[in-house]
């Protein structure tokens, strides 16, 4: 029998300790019998001991003092951690030089800027997680293309529902990780998992970034529709065309459908929309109540990232041929071309059609 591919063992056993972790056996769909039995023919299974998976990352920067780099800090720190917090006060080559993991914290329109003066400072095997969920505006790039046209990194996107609020109150969490390698993804998964932060591995890039950074704009609307006072079939209807439409966009950019039935897709959706921990929501309340988008972003002290989420999508969106009815709504209301209640009727008094 031929000796397997070269690199064929380290990713099959990748493959077996996320199933592990995961509660499943061995066997089973992540394995083919034609695999399985190769596998057992070279006494794989042997070697799974040597295999066991060691997480060595001891020197961990987070660049962001907002409420969600706070919030992980605290997270790490009740693992046994000694994480360092970066502010824009701080020399960032002090903080990221030799660090293991780097952990971005910053809104999605700066991350460029924060990730170019971090980069020249990173290890090239040093972990890149970032907990922003945006599109760039202007060059319409997710932020793993964004991290990948400065310097390519380990780079590993955080999404799902997850207000900064409740994961400081050590309240149960949970969210997926997503990284093109994914023993980068593992890496994440094992540094950030306790038993009150719940952490799955996910490899569709595409999806999981779009998922976490549209999911914004709809919440926006589910603000305007609360602050209209429409009730909550509204905003049931606002949620699921959300959905579709988000859906439609992810799915003709490359992501897989299943996706956005997961927690980046429909569960950071629902936390978005309908807490009241959710700036995107809560600006939207405020627009619905007839306050301009600049202002009432403004009101709110913290970036609303549904309003460029808003923007970019819309790009994308055109250059991709995709209709988003919800997404050009919020447009022109960002844009001060409709009010709130005219936006709500255009949406119902669109062409019949067959959902």
């Amino acid at each position: 029998m031929s000796a397997p591919a070269e690199g064929a063992f380290e990713k099959t056993a990748a493959l077996l300790r996320m199933r592990a972790r995961q509660g499943f056996p061995f066997s089973g769909p992540i394995l083919t019998a034609q695999t399985e039995r190769k596998l057992k023919a070279f006494s794989f299974f042997n070697f799974l001991p040597d295999l066991r998976y060691n997480n060595s990352m001891k020197n961990i920067t987070i660049l962001g003092a907002g409420s969600f780099g706070r919030a992980v800090c605290g997270l790490l720190e009740r693992k046994g951690y000694a994480p360092r917090l970066w502010s824009r006060e701080d020399d960032i080559r002090e903080y990221v030089s030799g660090a293991d993991c780097a952990i971005f914290a910053v809104p999605s329109q700066a991350f460029r800027e924060v990730y170019t003066k971090a980069a020249p400072y990173l290890r090239e095997d040093a972990l890149v997680i970032d907990l922003a969920k945006g599109i760039e505006r202007g060059s319409l790039l997710r932020l793993s293309e964004v991290a990948a046209e400065v310097k390519p990194c380990h780079y590993v996107a955080l999404s799902g529902p997850s207000h900064a609020e409740e994961i400081e109150k050590d309240l149960p969490t949970t969210v997926a990780v997503c990284s093109a390698k994914l023993q980068f993804a593992l890496d994440a998964q094992e540094l950030l998992m306790t038993d009150r932060f719940r952490v799955y591995t996910n490899d569709d890039m595409i999806g999981v970034e779009l998922g976490g950074a549209l999911k914004n704009i709809i919440a926006l609307g589910a603000g305007v529709s609360d602050g209209l006072g429409l009730g909550d079939n509204a905003k049931a209807a606002l949620m699921t065309r959300g959905m579709a439409e988000i859906s439609r966009l992810g799915i003709a950019l490359g992501a897989r459908p299943e996706t956005f039935l997961g927690l980046t897709g429909i569960g950071d959706l629902i936390v978005t929309c309908t807490s009241m921990h959710s700036r995107n929501r809560r600006c939207g309340i405020l627009m619905g109540q007839g306050v301009p988008a600049e202002e009432a972003a403004a009101r709110i002290g913290m970036v609303v990232e549904g309003i460029p989420a808003a923007l970019a999508a819309r790009d994308l969106a055109h250059r991709a041929g995709v209709e988003m009815p919800i997404t050009e709504a919020a447009c022109a209301l960002i844009e001060g071309r409709t009010t709130a209640k005219e936006a709500m009727t255009a949406l119902m008094t669109r062409d019949r059609k067959a959902e």
